[in-house]
């Protein structure tokens, strides 16, 4: 089988000849493996058979790269969405926030009478090989984008979107169906312009390490709507939508299967979502990629991860409905000896 049929017999909820795997090894675990036996001139897609891939669109406010400071360690730079971000240069930690020009509603709605979806905004060339590659390979090509709260806040701030989700709400609602009516504009010109999807994959970090960013009633108010109609869009065109939102996100999941999402990825082990659980509660709803603990993939007890894939893996793959991922993507302390054996046992207790 190829990994297209795989992952669409998954998203189905029907079992193939073994669960789809994908991954996300940091910049800096690449480079690790390099200099232990990750041939050069193969990326680890490649190596390891991942079977996903993907293009998106420009979906920015569309200003200006401003670069401000530069030193050996670090750039300072404005961004294309108007974020003032420090940006390190040797490590994968998260980007400093330190100043945003979109502060207010009144700024929002200034900078959105120029917002415009057009055909510069999309990668036609590399896109459409990114998409020829993914057809003689048999990978799954989905549409992918940033939106809701995620995308909402690398615009004006997490503080202060918190604050405005609270105290503004009408503003709130209004910046995020406005990436939900850009990934619409921008997907239905791509696929006018050539592109032919498999699915969608969306990204919509909603938790941190004790649960959801908000309550479930400001998701409800504010985010589902925008959710629910971008779904109904990729679903109207016969694909399905795969979520990616960091953090312990299980209090959303009811919302979540309402608004249309058919996948929910990583299943963040260190937040509390438990993959044996979320399957047991909504797996009939659901499928589910990710979920396998990285701190385990690295101890030094090679037992420790077999049992962790064995077991999660032999629930999780039950009736269809899983992807292998790990459960947010792989650190530089995993080697290319050990990950080379996780992706060993992921084949063997994946298998049908």
């Amino acid at each position: 089988m190829t990994g297209k049929e795989r992952i669409d017999l998954a998203l189905a909820h029907r079992e193939g000849d073994r669960v789809p795997i994908d991954d996300s090894p940091w910049q800096t675990t690449i480079e690790r493996w390099r200099q232990e036996g990750l041939p050069e001139n193969v990326s680890p897609a490649e190596y390891f058979g991942y079977e996903m891939s993907g293009a998106g669109a420009d979906l920015s406010l569309g200003l200006p790269v401003e670069v401000v400071e530069e030193t050996e360690e670090y750039t300072i730079a404005w961004n294309s969405s108007g974020a003032l971000r420090k940006n390190f240069k040797h490590s994968n930690s998260t980007p400093e926030c330190i100043d945003f020009k979109v502060k207010t509603a009144d700024d929002w709605f200034a900078w959105k009478r120029g917002l415009r979806m057009g055909h510069d905004r999309i990668p036609w060339e590399s896109g459409l090989a990114a998409q020829r590659v993914a057809r003689e390979r048999g990978l799954w090509f989905s549409y992918r984008a940033a939106t809701g709260y995620d995308k909402t806040q690398g615009v004006v701030g997490s503080e202060n979107l918190l604050m405005a989700m609270a105290t503004d709400p009408e503003w709130v609602a209004d910046i995020m169906m406005t990436w939900t009516e850009m990934i619409i504009d921008s997907a239905t010109l791509m696929m006018e312009g050539g592109f032919s999807f498999d699915g969608a994959f969306l990204y919509d970090d909603m938790g941190y390490r004790n649960g959801p960013l908000f309550s479930p009633q400001m998701y409800r108010d504010l985010c589902k709507p925008a959710h629910a109609r971008v779904c109904d869009f990729f679903h109207r065109h016969g694909l399905k939508v795969i979520l990616h939102s960091c953090g312990g996100v299980a209090p959303l999941i009811p919302d979540l299967i309402e608004a249309g999402f058919d996948c929910l990825q990583p299943l963040e082990v260190k937040a509390g979502m438990d993959l044996v659980t979320l399957k047991e509660q909504y797996g009939d709803s659901l499928a589910f990629m990710g979920g396998i603990d990285v701190r385990k993939m690295a101890d030094p007890e090679p037992r420790l991860i077999e049992e962790e894939i064995a077991t999660k893996i032999g629930i999780g793959k039950r009736g269809g409905g899983y992807i292998y991922h790990s459960d947010h993507s792989v650190p530089d302390n995993i080697s290319f000896e050990r990950y080379k054996y996780v992706m060993e046992l992921v084949r063997k207790h994946g298998q049908y």
